[in-house]
């Protein structure tokens, strides 16, 4: 059983702060002190610390570091405008935040350095998430948009200029403002799933960028939960109701919901404001507008445990794995260690970029290879970070930072592993080929005999 922790935020009030349970104890561990996120305002950083976006009005606002340690904010930035939505790569190199403006702004941590900004929606971003695989970027917004962003496309001004855009693909189906995004796992084939305060969500797929199923509801939809089985999913409603509904299959449904919808979990008084489903894939926890965190058993349709959080509406929920800090203690024990143990921050992200534009400079996002051309995709990633590793060994005694350039090498090693494999896969395929047509032309000189 993995061990994992429930994060949980409030945009009410910042007495409540950020919430953090035991998944499976229900125990509550440290409560991080003054936090009013915005909704999808609050994300764990490659889990080496939490980061929330705080909105004081339309044009001033925060981000804000609490390390696993003290319940105090350890790190304030002040970004040019005021950001709502966050999101980090897997890892935690970078922090993307979407801006009331519509701009996007991408920073990199170890740094602080903000590497790209650019105009991506007519009004305010709404949701941000990482592709799988992380080379894609997926933003939604209150003009009801989804765009597609790739990241190599965003450094890449050559394939911006032939492509006449930034995005690789841009949904506009939605009819009012984009509230929640999640992203399948099907590598090339995987989906994104869209919900809006239109009463429907919509599933979109990534490799083709058309639309594949449109599911209408009959409250606004605030937060979906992709099944990590992908056969269905599941919509919080204003109604308090969780919708579940058929990701693929056809027909009509047998309940008075709608098309598609086959059932809910329906045990919550307010609006659900935010979803997110634990690693066994089983169990679904859900904000509620009553300041409420249900853990469901998505089997048997029971609730396993409430939480109680704050006063107002629950509008960020995030299920990870336990850092090492939080490990079997209790929270007297947990505070009174913590005074005592110095934990190293990054610094505060910069509030305009200080890369020059017309230098060499750019940055490094890992793709995922190719399926047509993997072996090149690859060896391009590889020269790309040999380069970038030359350059900041030269760089390390006039201030470049030690920590990315073994981030790099890292980085390195991985890609030649993942260059070996993809090396063995197609001699193994192409074993294969030579094997089958082997045998397909033994078989016509039998049959000639």
């Amino acid at each position: 059983m993995e061990d994992e922790i429930i994060l949980a935020s409030s945009s009410s009030s910042s007495e409540a702060g950020i919430g953090c349970w035991d998944l499976h104890s229900g125990a509550e561990h440290l409560r991080f002190r003054s936090c009013s996120s915005p909704s999808h305002g609050l994300v764990s950083v490659g889990g080496r610390f939490i980061a929330s976006s705080q909105l004081r009005d339309s044009s001033s606002g925060s981000v804000l570091y609490w390390s696993w340690n003290k319940p105090q904010v350890e790190v304030k930035s002040f970004p040019a405008e005021a950001i709502s939505p966050l999101a980090s790569n897997s890892d935690g190199t970078y922090i993307v935040g979407g801006g009331l403006s519509g701009e996007i702004y991408l920073w990199e941590v170890a740094t602080g350095r903000l590497l790209k900004k650019w105009h991506a929606h007519y009004r305010g971003v709404t949701c941000l998430v990482f592709s799988e695989d992380q080379s894609l970027l997926i933003s939604g917004a209150e003009d009801g948009s989804v765009r597609v962003w790739s990241l190599l496309m965003i450094f890449d001004e050559e394939r911006q200029q032939r492509a006449g855009h930034l995005y690789e693909y841009s949904f506009s189906d939605h009819a009012l403002p984009v509230t929640d995004i999640v992203t399948g796992y099907g590598g090339s084939n995987a989906i994104i799933l869209s919900a809006s305060q239109d009463r429907t969500c919509k599933i979109w797929s990534l490799a083709r960028g058309t639309l594949l199923r449109n599911v209408v509801f009959p409250s606004v939809i605030d937060a979906v939960a992709l099944d990590p089985g992908e056969h269905v999913f599941y919509a919080g409603g204003r109604d308090g109701k969780i919708y579940i509904a058929e990701l693929n299959a056809q027909g009509t449904s047998k309940y008075t919901y709608g098309l598609h919808i086959i059932g809910t979990l329906s045990d919550h008084s307010k609006a659900i404001c935010s979803l997110a489903f634990a690693l066994d894939g089983v169990q679904l926890v859900a904000g509620s507008e009553d300041g409420m965190v249900r853990v469901w058993d998505t089997k048997t349709h029971n609730i396993i445990r409430v939480l109680k959080h704050a006063k107002g509406p629950v509008n960020n929920i995030l299920v990870i794995r336990q850092p090492p800090a939080l490990y079997s203690r209790t929270l007297a024990n947990n505070q009174a260690s913590m005074a005592r143990k110095h934990v190293s921050m990054p610094p505060a992200l910069e509030k305009y970029s200080s890369v020059d534009e017309n230098s060499d400079f750019s940055a490094y996002i890992a793709p995922q290879p190719d399926y047509q051309r993997p072996c090149d995709m690859a060896f391009a990633t590889l020269h790309s970070m040999n380069k970038q590793i030359d350059e900041l060994q030269q760089n390390v005694s006039s201030g470049a930072s030690e920590m990315e350039v073994e981030r790099l090498k890292l980085d390195n090693k991985r890609s030649m592993q993942m260059v070996q494999q993809w090396k063995k896969m197609y001699g193994n395929l192409h074993q294969y080929c030579v094997d089958e047509l082997l045998s397909g032309e033994g078989d016509k000189a039998n049959l000639a005999l």
